[in-house]
């Protein structure tokens, strides 16, 4: 394994300036971030209510230090998140071999820095990883004597590549909806989760904008792993009515890392591990969630999170 300069980091915001705050000053506590190049994206407000709140996020944004460098890129334009972030990490991974990503809505760790770089030095030459993953759902089994798992679902909650392995032509709806098939999309959900291909087939048709159920399918489509931490250096902050896709109830259940140690332990032989793609796949499943929800109602937050889900449904 060689060691490299560390990847530069990513930071995707919009109109949330108490969400970012945070994001970035968790990010700021890292191990690594002194030494860390930030690329923040801040992109343009899509009417006239958000233009105040994307302004303030600016004025934030000018504010940050305590890294390498601080490099801001604001849109002129409204590109939404799912275009605001193949633009971005294109152009970036023109530049760079690798980047880290980050939206501004995810407090990280004090070593999450030192688990993406880590994990980006020890997978760079081995092609059946695509991804690393920050965050990591709640597993029970953990794989012995490693600090990782795999599996073929990516995540979109902090996550790393390298250039080599982003082709920004695999968000091409066209393309995907000409090659997909009833096969395929079946085989899809099997091996990735009940939800994801329907989100797959929303996203092509427009019903949502999202990018990163195609960055999940490619992964499938490759038969490449994203890399987990087997406790999170991410827990998401961004149940709120400003998000833009993570609003409502977060149903996934984090072990968030609290050891805080700085050098992992690798396994070079990629595989699924059983007992993990159970208790992963779960999660993503309708009987879950609905018992998720309903053990909710047992607790004075858990009425106010699920009424404020369903107020907010009603609004829209």
């Amino acid at each position: 394994m060689k060691n490299h300069e560390l990847a530069p980091i990513c930071l995707f915001t919009y109109n949330r300036l108490e969400e970012t705050k945070k994001t970035v000053q968790a990010l700021h506590l890292n191990n690594l971030a002194g030494s860390s190049e930030l690329f923040v994206f801040s992109d343009g407000w899509r009417n006239n209510e958000a233009k105040k709140k994307v302004e303030l996020v600016r004025t934030f944004l000018k504010t940050i230090s305590g890294f390498k460098k601080v490099t801001i890129i604001e849109s002129e334009i409204n590109k939404g998140l799912a275009k605001s972030i193949i633009d971005g990490v294109s152009n970036m991974l023109n530049r760079y071999s690798r980047v880290i990503v980050l939206e501004d809505d995810l407090r990280t760790t004090p070593n999450f820095l030192d688990f993406m770089n880590q994990s980006l030095d020890f997978y760079e030459n081995n092609r059946a990883i695509q991804s690393v993953s920050g965050y990591s759902l709640k597993i029970r089994s953990k794989m012995v004597d490693s600090d990782v798992y795999f599996h073929h679902r990516a995540h979109s909650w902090s996550w790393a590549t390298w250039s080599n392995r982003w082709d920004d032509g695999i968000f091409d709806k066209q393309r995907l909806k000409n090659e997909l098939t009833k096969e395929a999309l079946s085989s899809f959900k099997e091996t990735c989760g009940a939800d994801i291909s329907e989100m797959l087939v929303n996203s092509i048709n427009g019903v949502n904008d999202s990018w990163y159920v195609r960055w999940a399918y490619s992964h499938f489509k490759n038969n490449t792993y994203g890399v987990y931490p087997n406790y999170s250096k991410v827990e998401n902050i961004g149940f709120t009515n400003e998000g833009t896709n993570c609003n409502g109830i977060d149903v996934s259940l984090i072990e968030l890392d609290k050891f805080y140690k700085k050098k992992f332990k690798f396994i070079d032989i990629v595989t699924i591990d059983k007992n993990i793609n159970r208790e992963f796949l779960i999660y993503f499943t309708k009987f879950y969630k609905f018992k998720y929800r309903l053990k909710l109602l047992k607790s004075l937050e858990g009425r106010k999170s699920l009424f404020f889900e369903i107020s907010r449904k009603f609004r829209k």
